[in-house]
């Protein structure tokens, strides 16, 4: 079967391993969910990436979460923005401040996947991928 949004996939296994306190989830591998994830990484959202094969000798990214002291995870809310049917596209003026700056916003641009604050430092704006804090 086909998978026609692969980082709504990604970012719900993530949900769903936050629910139940896992330290690890693994998602199916590509250079775009890799990007993803690792904006994830440098924005300090999760621990570590590992490129893996899953059983059927397909390629996996394992995702090792994050949590805080007394186990809480770094990773309050993680959404989809644009999605296949409804696309959001947005310039670098009007990027998105999510929660005042205390969560980001993940951009696919010309020049690659950023974070917002990235995006704006660099100039560029793009499509608005997912929102997390």
């Amino acid at each position: 079967m086909s998978m026609t949004d692969p980082i709504s996939d990604m970012l719900t296994r993530v949900r769903n391993a936050i629910r139940v306190r896992a330290t690890t989830v693994d998602v199916n591998a590509s250079r775009f969910v890799h990007s993803v994830a690792e904006v994830l990484r440098r924005e300090g959202y999760v621990e570590d990436i590992r490129k893996t094969e899953g059983a059927d000798g397909r390629p996996r990214l394992r995702i090792y979460l994050k949590y805080d002291g007394d186990g809480n995870p770094v990773i309050s809310s993680i959404g989809r923005i644009s999605r296949p049917g409804r696309r959001d596209y947005r310039g670098v003026a009007r990027i998105p401040k999510v929660l005042n700056g205390l969560g980001i916003a993940v951009l696919s641009t010309s020049r690659g996947v950023f974070s917002d604050r990235e995006a704006r430092a660099a100039g560029v704006g793009g499509e608005v991928l997912c929102e997390i804090w």
